[in-house]
């Protein structure tokens, strides 16, 4: 699944003919679906009125609800709620929900939170960013969200690897999403059975096979793949991620595009740097 950028025209306006492009052809490449209005469709410039679009027209493009898993983040629970409601109506199969980030909750806050937009009645996938929320979905925390019925699997972003095998010991039902690009090969070794991935966007078939090779624990084809793309890869962690994965996007011939305020345009150190990276890696015939 992959956390979609969002094109934007040179006045910043949204292109949603050039999005609902960009998910046809991740689909065509073999993605199996999209995560609209995630941070990497930096959701949080984005009007009311846009954010419902850009749902509405990743469920088009994608051509079935259950490829589509919207991000429902928002400071308040009722509204994250009223955007899984509003998310509900093109029919997705799922909605991808940060924990409470307006400040550093505690764990019954976490409880509730999850418990309330549960009541909306789609499947959660839980979002464990505790580098940018400061809020940790601990795997003893999963285990109660899950055992309660309020989320049905994980994007585990921490980086820390050992917890797969944590969260499979506490919680075995809950499905384990890699979260960063750059524990891909790590966390599908420990049983992830999914990715909700950032890199796909500029080179949706390469990271497709490398996947693909991943879960199946093809290390002779997955490895060489992991090596060559992994000094793009870990860009999707750093906190220029959105940035770079453009700029990867506009090398590729893809629609990459400006970013909104507050995000900036990449110094020329980091933009070199992508740039290098990207290069090498379509050379060696990786796209």
């Amino acid at each position: 699944m992959v956390a979609t950028t969002l094109p934007m025209r040179a006045d910043l306006s949204v292109d949603y003919d050039a999005y609902a492009e960009h998910v046809r052809r991740l689909i065509d490449a073999g993605c199996d679906g999209v995560v609209p209005n995630g941070s990497l469709g930096e959701y949080q410039t984005l009007t009311a009125e846009e954010r419902a679009k850009v749902v509405e027209t990743a469920v088009e493009a994608a051509g079935d609800g259950a490829r589509v898993m919207p991000g429902v983040a928002a400071y308040g629970s009722a509204e994250s709620r009223r955007w899984t409601e509003q998310a509900a109506e093109p029919g997705p199969g799922s909605v991808l929900l940060l924990p409470p980030n307006a400040y550093r909750a505690d764990a019954a806050a976490v409880r509730a939170h999850y418990a309330e937009v549960a009541k909306a009645g789609l499947p959660i996938v839980a979002y464990n960013n505790p580098i940018d929320t400061k809020v940790d979905l601990t795997p003893a925390l999963l285990a109660e969200l899950h055992g309660a019925g309020d989320i049905v699997a994980v994007k585990e972003f921490s980086g820390d690897v050992r917890r797969a095998y944590e969260i499979a010991e506490l919680a075995p039902g809950l499905d384990l999403l890699i979260g960063a690009d750059d524990v891909l090969l790590e966390l599908a070794l420990a049983g992830a059975v999914g990715w909700i991935a950032g890199y796909p966007n500029a080179l949706p078939e390469a990271s497709v096979a490398l996947y693909r090779a991943a879960v199946t624990q093809d290390l002779a084809t997955a490895l060489p793949l992991y090596k060559a793309l992994h000094s793009l890869l870990r860009w999707d962690s750093k906190t220029e991620f959105v940035q770079a994965i453009k700029l990867s996007m506009d090398i590729a011939g893809l629609p990459g595009g400006p970013v909104r305020a507050p995000r900036a345009p990449l110094t020329p150190a980091i933009e070199a740097a992508v740039r290098a990276a990207t290069e090498k890696a379509l050379a060696e015939g990786l796209s």
